[in-house]
């Protein structure tokens, strides 16, 4: 197994190295390298051998003489096609977590919400070897998906990781001594239910980052901060990605963007005992029914469903491409 990131991830095709394809009408195919190995396609068969020992960017043809370029797939290709249980985070809003979130290299990052383990790889590359990140996740079968996953693409499973299984207010306390986290990232349901074991994990200045998929899961959450009057004003947005179309003077916006994903809330952690100043004056509070109250319990957000054997399904192909990765001759 190689070790070191950079060599594994240019040089040569060696045996073991995902390979992204790109054929005719700007088809993708992912592939991994195997000695003698073949990739079929309505098209003709490549053969991998012609593959192996070739530079990234090389274009291979096969025995019908059909183009295809081929190069290493980006971290962000491989999150988008990689096995999956829970919905992942996509990179737009990865990219803004670690920004927003100002994750640095050698941080101590809390991530609860593991889900497949796509965040968790732009994590553990923004914090570096000399950081820390500790995840959490409720379901077994998410954490066995996402630890498989993080082996497949980097090779090994990372030292400065681990993931706990169990609720964040519980287990956060035994993990994380109180003011020893640089950082808090909640993806989960109900965050609003975590916000004092955060606020004792983190470091006077800390950052809190919460990922929610709601309206009324943003509403309660903002307020809850607010209220616990551990944390200064809380920020909040989304992002939105628009392609454009590039052939010639024919520059347009393309029809299809990537919308509504999530919402993301930034909060930073006030010295204990400390009363915020009034800077600016806020809305009296309305009067909510329970009705009202209602709607932001947990129970009452549709969840994506995963069917059981489903997951099963993905956790066998998560862990075979990283017992394939784990393989990979030197």
């Amino acid at each position: 197994m190689n070790t070191n990131y950079r060599e594994q991830a240019t040089g040569p095709f060696r045996v073991g190295d995902k390979v992204q394809l790109t054929g005719p009408k700007d088809r993708l195919y992912t592939i991994t390298l195997v000695e003698g190995g073949t990739f079929g396609t309505h098209r003709g068969d490549i053969l991998h051998n012609d593959i192996i020992g070739k530079p990234e960017g090389s274009v291979i043809v096969n025995g019908f003489g059909i183009e295809y370029l081929a190069l290493r797939p980006l971290l962000t290709d491989f999150v988008m096609s990689m096995p999956r249980g829970a919905a992942i985070i996509y990179p737009k809003d990865s990219a803004q977590i670690i920004v927003e979130a100002d994750i640095f290299p050698g941080a101590r990052v809390v991530e609860a919400g593991v889900g497949s383990g796509a965040l968790s790889l732009y994590l553990l590359r923004a914090i570096g070897p000399t950081g820390r990140l500790d995840s959490f996740e409720r379901r077994e079968e998410f954490a066995q998906i996402a630890r498989a996953n993080i082996i497949s693409h980097t090779g090994r499973n990372p030292e400065n990781w681990d993931i706990h299984l169990g609720d964040l207010q519980d287990r956060l306390p035994e993990v994380v001594s109180e003011g020893d986290a640089d950082r808090v990232v909640l993806d989960m349901l109900a965050p609003w239910e975590c916000i004092d074991a955060v606020a004792a994990a983190l470091v006077p200045g800390g950052v809190v980052l919460g990922y929610v998929a709601t309206v009324t899961q943003l509403s309660r959450f903002t307020e809850a901060l607010r209220d616990s009057g551990q944390f200064a004003e809380p920020q909040a947005w989304e992002s939105m990605v628009r392609g454009w179309h590039l052939e010639g003077l024919a520059v347009r916006p393309q029809h299809r963007m990537i919308g509504h994903t999530g919402f993301l809330v930034t909060a930073r952690r006030i010295a204990p005992n400390t009363v915020l100043p009034s800077f600016k004056s806020r809305a009296a509070k309305n009067n909510a029914s329970d009705e009202d109250k209602a709607v932001w319990n947990p129970e009452h957000i549709e969840t994506r469903k995963v069917s059981d054997k489903k997951l099963r399904k993905t956790v066998r192909n998560a862990q075979t491409a990283a017992q394939a990765k784990l393989e990979q001759p030197e």
